[in-house]
This record gives structure tokens, C-alpha cells and sequence, in this order.
């Protein structure tokens, strides 16, 4: 019998996150995608975010990704009683 081997071709995609602290937690956001982490540190969030986006492209083409170019945060006031 034989054995074929075939490479996989990989490739890298940049996403751009943010990370905030929320009561006890940090909550990690990706931008590009619809998918969101937690975790007890900084790190710890956005490294399970990471995993969240792994699992999330194994089933979603990489054309769904929208592009995020220079993100800001934007302050708002909304008056309410």
C-alpha cells in the first residue's frame, strides 16, 4: 500500500481585538468577526479569543471576515433620566 503525504497550505490573517476589563473579567472582542472571549487577565482573554476565532474559521471561508482599518474609540453622550 501507499502513503501519500500532502502538504497543507496555511496561511496567517491579521484580526484586530479589543480588550477591556468588565467587573472581575477582562472581555476580549474581535472586530473582524462576530466572536468574543473572557478571561481573568489580559492575557488570558485574548488568548481564549484566539482559540474562539480558530474554531469559528474551521467552519466560516475567510471571505465572511470583514476589514477593519483604523479603529478609534469614539465617545458619545446621551442624555436619560
Amino acid at each position: 500500500f501507499f502513503l501519500i503525504l500532502s502538504k497543507i497550505k496555511t496561511m496567517t490573517t491579521e484580526f484586530k481585538n479589543i480588550v477591556w476589563k468588565e467587573g472581575p473579567h477582562y472581555v476580549a472582542l474581535c472586530l473582524n468577526v462576530e466572536v468574543s472571549s473572557f478571561g481573568d487577565t489580559k492575557e488570558e482573554a485574548l488568548q481564549n479569543l484566539k482559540e474562539a476565532i480558530e474554531l469559528y474559521m474551521e467552519d466560516t471561508p475567510i471571505d465572511n471576515m470583514s476589514i477593519i482599518e483604523d479603529p478609534e474609540i469614539i465617545y458619545s453622550h446621551i442624555e436619560h433620566a
